[in-house]
């Protein structure tokens, strides 16, 4: 075999091959998602829900999916199925009095099952603290 031949027979090869390559690269474009929706639960005599509270969606590899809430306290998500946990840490001002207020909010909530056939509309219940703010 000559040098030319080699070359042309190694190029073949590293063709041939290449499809496995990128095929073991890809991920599955088809893989089933469910659209999920997290309301935060504001406790008594705090404040109306709100416009962009932080809510994250943590599976169980890790991965961190991240939404803020709509008008009425909502995060929606498109997940795709398993076991996740969710969270929100926010922080709100209400500057509408002489004396101003922040209110800090928590909450989480662990092992929530996401499946297609759930309805994956959840609530997520919130701890409070409030300071006031000197100015």
């Amino acid at each position: 075999m000559t040098k030319k031949h080699h070359h042309i027979a190694i190029a073949t090869i590293l063709l041939m091959l290449l499809p496995a390559v990128l095929s073991g690269c890809s991920y599955d474009e088809d893989m089933e998602v469910c659209q999920v929706s997290v309301r935060l639960i504001y406790p008594e005599n705090s404040v109306s829900p709100y416009a962009g509270a932080r809510v994250e969606m943590k599976d169980a590899t890790a991965s961190v999916f991240v939404d803020s809430t709509d008008a009425n306290g909502t995060a929606h998500f498109t997940l795709p199925p398993g076991i996740y946990e969710a969270t929100s840490n926010s922080q709100y001002v209400d500057s509408t009095t002489s004396t101003w207020w922040r209110y800090l909010f928590n909450g989480v909530r662990s092992l929530i099952i996401i499946s297609p056939d759930s309805t994956n509309q959840l609530t997520l219940s919130l701890k409070m603290s409030k300071k006031r703010i000197v100015h």
